[in-house]
């Protein structure tokens, strides 16, 4: 089931949002990126981000899937590593671009290059790599969009 995120949702927002993103991002980011990825930042960002954030739950109602929007980026998609490969993530997906495209029409998001997993899950719900890219914390970042 997805929803809109409450207040009361922020710790456990933060819980999934930081273990997904750090599986994703180790390896693949400086550590001076990881290291002020702490904790803290993730409930203070998710406690920011309630209004535009969506949350997938199993069948006993538990988080495990978080999707982060704002404007037309699809800032965050995360989806706890118990409740991968079980279409929750493609629930959260289509649900962003469906709040996105009521207000701006094409979506997008930054990926780092070596998060394979994310870029081909991406790329599996037609979304494409559009060939920009910048560079933060010291790492290129790559721009995927919709083409739905």
């Amino acid at each position: 089931m997805v929803r809109a995120a409450t207040a009361a949702d922020a710790t456990d927002t933060a819980r999934v949002w930081r273990a997904a993103w750090l599986d994703g991002h180790r390896g693949h980011v400086p550590a001076t990126l990881l290291a002020v990825r702490d904790p803290q930042y993730f409930a203070d960002r998710a406690a920011a981000l309630t209004e535009s954030t969506l949350l997938a739950s199993d069948a006993g109602g538990r988080i495990v899937g978080v999707a982060i929007l704002t404007a037309d980026e699809l800032v965050q998609l995360a989806v706890d590593s118990i409740a991968r490969r079980q279409g929750v993530g493609a629930a959260l997906l289509q649900a962003a671009e469906a709040r996105i495209a009521a207000i701006h029409g094409q979506a997008w998001l930054a990926v780092v290059p070596g998060n394979i997993r994310a870029r081909d899950f991406y790329e599996q719900h037609g979304w494409r790599d559009t060939g920009e890219s910048w560079t933060c914390w010291s790492e290129r970042w790559s721009r995927i969009r919709s083409c739905r």
